[in-house]
């Protein structure tokens, strides 16, 4: 209780010492009650710009606006009352709130700031040549504060005592606010608005109950201001005005409660004490304002942090993953249990069509889900199948066809009513809220079906309700004593595991799950393939995967697509004997290219390339790589295996120099690298292809392809040039001027592959290269990695194991960091006893 309320007390305490503060430094109480106002002006800013993601540049119109009603209301419809003045002030703001706040709300990002500043624009020229009106550039005076209630507010001890009083209300307030769901719910949208929706949550609504409720309490300032100065004018309309807001927000420290008010504290006496010495104050704290923005974004707040933490006693934690309980086959929760029999059809997509641009992506695809089964939809990367779920799941509405969840038409919906229509799904590129916990991610999940989700008052961990289906799921997913750990910081298996949470969470009647095992461990993937069919169970499942043995094992039906057509609806039988899919997707078999291992033995005396000795790597306090030690010869292709969490990922971020090293040594060459910056690190010949490819999207492959070699136009190392590069990969020869991300997975791939090569390149490091590919597609990836051992030496990450082990030369297993194995990879190939206890399966 006492954390709760600690914000409270603080700025209680604060209001009680700030005028005596001010005035034993020389100030009047005029500046101190100029604080308060201040400070409630920049909290009602940070509603927006901290908590919802929205920046404002435009904010100080309605703190202007509500001066001009207060004083404009005192003077025609309630002379001498301050009281009804400011209710009426209040009403107007209100209301004015709500219809811009409709209007700006249409557009995001950059666009809705651009509005909230042409908002202000036209305020402050409105404010300024209604000369009849507003008093124009004289503004308004007049304006009493009197007698209210016997108090007399003339009085500027009294008029203070009002000011802090409700200036400290409105911090219990804006505390319960933040605490509510509806304040989870706007830091869910911060955090990533699309996944937001796709839980089931009408963001735009949310945002207009911020929107509003920022307005007006800046507003609410702008009365308090036009009572404490008994005058106003065009001034706090102006756009200076609303620049000097959000410098405070931003100075003060933007997500923090008082973060905003601190920051107004800081502007008083910096325009007080400065403008003694100079007219061109605003310009001293315009450079100061820069210097926050660059070397300490989280304000006041984060200095103060950074100054105390030699004084904490420091943490060092291991991987996130790496402490998890996973408890074997837990029942579903019981309030995800379906509440109906499952008669009929499930889901039923009928004729469904897309264009994007010339490009058919699907073009009339049916097929229907039926109740209690594991129904897989399968095919080529590019086939169409993600854009099915696109479709169905309401990102995109369909050129024509039809969608029908459990008899009620769905076409078209946006994607939080599809979601309470009973249709939840996962991401192939995980989507999830990175700056929270997992208990916080799923616990979003499960209040959008709660009726509380609408609550602005309640503090959502008293929710019971809640709070128990939250611990029931995070049990059954396996996540259990890690669920305070950030989704950010999670493995990519674990992230994957924590999307298809978030997607179950919100009490589907279908699930649909785009690649849930790619990425995983073996052990990992059994479990999770588990997982899926017991879900299947009770909730019908449509499955996007690649993993095509497992799914002819647990799919009860399969459709298989190719450019965008269904090309086989059927059983899992039927799919395997069609020699069609045989022959576009499934080729010869990864069983088959793992039954000719390509790897083989170190030779004695091959110069060492790469070393790494002793190398420690943090994120933040958690200790990922531990004094992890190996060598990379010439033309060796190293494998880097282990369990999802065990730093593998985060050891190729290391070599590159992406994440800093701790401490230990990065030799290429025989030179230490480890302390140099990513850029260098790429310029001395090492490529490094990210999980999840990270092209540049919306530019050619050509130019995808330049932009690597642009720095890397000399230097040590193979020299690839385009036509070297289009012998190892032909495909890409048809597709250089075509735009990156319009190409299939396995396409764009082999653009991060080429990418990665273009220039001078010696140690190429590769990151999931298999991942979410089509068969054929890894076939013809894993011929290419085998030519390239012969140009240049490669690292590997990969969790197809037998695919891997046959493509190798080596191979080091990581487990929570440390290289528990290393040796030839022939060793883990054929004995898998020393497999199972290296790297436990």
């Amino acid at each position: 209780m006492k954390h709760v309320r600690s914000p409270f007390v603080i700025a209680a305490l604060a209001c009680v010492a700030l005028p005596f503060v001010l005035l034993a430094a020389g100030l009047t109480l005029t500046s101190a009650t100029d604080v308060v106002i201040f400070a409630i002006a920049c909290m009602a800013l940070n509603i927006l710009v901290g908590h919802t993601g929205l920046v404002s540049f435009g904010h100080g119109a309605w703190f202007g606006l509500g001066a001009y009603a207060a004083a404009l209301a005192q003077r025609h419809w309630f002379p001498g009352s301050v009281l009804w003045a400011a209710l009426s002030a209040l009403v107007f703001l209100v209301v004015a709130g709500v219809l811009i706040g409709f209007l700006v709300l249409r557009r995001r990002g950059v666009y809705f700031s651009l509005l909230t500043l042409a908002f202000t624009a036209l305020t402050f020229a409105v404010a300024f040549r209604w000369t009849a009106f507003t008093g124009g550039e004289s503004g308004l005076g007049g304006v009493t504060r009197a007698t209210w209630l016997g108090i007399d507010l003339e009085n500027a001890w009294v008029y203070y005592t009002l000011v802090a009083l409700l200036g400290v209300g409105i911090v219990y307030a804006l505390q319960r606010f933040h605490r509510s769901p509806i304040g989870s719910v706007l830091v869910a949208i911060r955090e990533n608005e699309q996944r937001a929706q796709f839980v089931g949550y009408p963001a735009h609504r949310y945002k207009q109950i911020a929107f509003t409720i920022s307005a007006t309490l800046c507003g609410f300032a702008g009365v308090l201001s036009v009572f404490h100065h008994r005058f106003t004018s065009a001034d706090p309309t102006a756009v200076t005005f609303s620049g000097e807001l959000l410098a405070m927000v931003i100075i003060g420290g933007m997500r923090s409660l008082l973060g905003p008010a601190l920051g107004a504290l800081f502007y008083i006496l910096f325009r007080e004490f400065l403008s003694i010495w100079t007219a061109n104050w605003l310009l001293f704290f315009g450079l100061l304002f820069v210097g926050f923005v660059i070397y300490s974004p989280t304000g006041l707040v984060g200095v103060w942090r950074r100054m105390t933490e030699p004084m904490r006693p420091k943490v060092v934690e291991a991987a996130a993953m790496a402490g998890r309980r996973i408890e074997q086959g837990l029942p579903l929760p019981a309030f995800l249990q379906p509440d109906t029999k499952g008669e009929g059809t499930a889901l039923d997509v009928r004729d469904l069509a897309k264009a994007f641009g010339g490009i058919q992506a699907v073009v009339d695809a049916s097929f229907t889900v039926q109740p209690r089964t594991l129904h897989a939809l399968i095919g080529p990367n590019g086939a169409g199948k993600t854009t099915v779920f696109n479709l169905v799941s309401g990102m995109f509405a369909p050129d024509r066809g039809s969608v029908t969840l459990a008899g009620v038409a769905i076409t078209g919906l946006a994607p939080y009513r599809t979601v309470a229509a009973g249709l939840a799904r996962s991401f192939q590129i995980t989507n999830l809220f990175p700056g929270v916990s997992i208990e916080e991610n799923l616990r979003l999940a499960v209040q959008a079906r709660d009726p509380s989700h609408f609550n602005g008052w309640s503090d959502t961990r008293s929710i019971e309700r809640v709070t128990k289906r939250t611990a029931e799921l995070i049990q059954f997913l396996g996540l259990s004593d890690i669920e305070h750990a950030d989704a950010g910081t999670l493995s990519y298996g674990g992230q994957r595991l924590l999307d298809m949470g978030l997607a179950l969470a919100s009490g589907p009647r279908v699930l649909l799950l785009d690649e849930p095992l790619a990425g995983l461990a073996a052990v990992e993937r059994e479990r999770v393939a588990n997982l899926v069919k017991r879900i299947s169970a009770d909730i019908p499942v449509l499955l996007v995967e690649h993993d095509i043995d497992r799914v002819f094992a647990l799919a009860d039906r399969v459709t298989v697509m190719n450019n965008g057509r269904v090309l086989v609806d059927g059983t899992a039988a039927d799919a395997r004997q069609s020699k069609a899919v045989q022959e576009i997707y499934i080729g010869t078999g990864v069983a088959a290219l793992a039954a000719e291992p390509r790897g083989h033995a170190e030779q004695a005396g091959a110069p060492e390339l790469l070393a790494l000795r002793n190398v420690d790597t943090f994120y933040g306090k958690s200790h990922i790589v531990r004094a992890a030690s190996f060598t990379v010869h010439e033309n060796e292709i190293v494998a880097l295996l282990g369990r999802n969490g065990a730093g593998k990922s985060t050891l190729l971020k290391t070599i590159i120099g992406i994440v800093p090293a701790a401490a230990g040594a990065i030799e290429l060459a025989g030179t230490d690298v480890a302390a140099r910056p990513a850029a260098e690190n790429a310029r001395r010949g090492i490529g490094y292809v990210p999980q999840g490819r990270a092209l540049f999207a919306g530019m050619s492959v050509r130019h995808n392809l330049e932009l690597g070699r642009l720095k890397r136009r000399s230097g040590s190392g193979t020299a690839w040039t385009e036509d070297k590069i289009l012998t190892f990969f032909p495909r890409l020869a048809q597709r250089m001027e075509t735009p990156a991300d319009y190409l299939s997975g396995g396409e764009q791939q082999m653009v991060a592959v080429a990418r990665a090569l273009s220039g001078h390149v010696r140690v190429l490091l590769l990151d999931e290269p298999f991942e979410g590919l089509a068969p054929a597609v890894v076939e013809e990836l894993f011929e290419a990695f085998d030519k390239l051992r012969h140009e240049l030496a490669i690292v590997i990450v990969e969790h197809n194991l037998d695919l891997v082990l046959a493509l190798a030369d080596h191979a080091c297993v990581l487990e929570r960091g440390s290289v528990i194995h290393d040796g030839p990879a022939a060793a883990l190939r054929q004995d898998l006893e020393l497999r199972k206890r290296v790297l436990w399966m």
